[in-house]
């Protein structure tokens, strides 16, 4: 198969497990936000150093997770397009 064939082909699964990250990565980000804030009275028991739970991680908590997203999506890039680079090389 000539390059032009196949890679539409990769071109789509590439596009597919970013668009699958994303929405993923999106889903946790939005989950935690939102059950951070909506049981906020119901997690205000805990304490996490010293601080309610649901004010740790508004004023904190959630930066870090926000850090980890940008973080896991910068690694999975960057090994999906090696990935792709290697197959896109071995197709040649």
């Amino acid at each position: 198969m000539s390059n032009s064939q196949t890679m539409p082909r990769n071109a789509n699964a590439y596009w597919l497990r970013t668009r699958r990250l994303v929405a993923l990565l999106m889903l946790l980000g939005f989950g935690t936000t939102f059950a951070t804030t909506f049981f906020a009275r119901e997690l205000a028991g805990l304490t996490l150093f010293g601080w309610p739970f649901p004010f740790y991680m508004a004023a904190q908590g959630l930066i870090f997770l926000y850090l980890f997203i940008v973080g896991v999506y910068a690694l999975y890039m960057n090994h999906l397009d090696k990935t792709c680079e290697r197959e896109a090389a071995d197709g040649e």
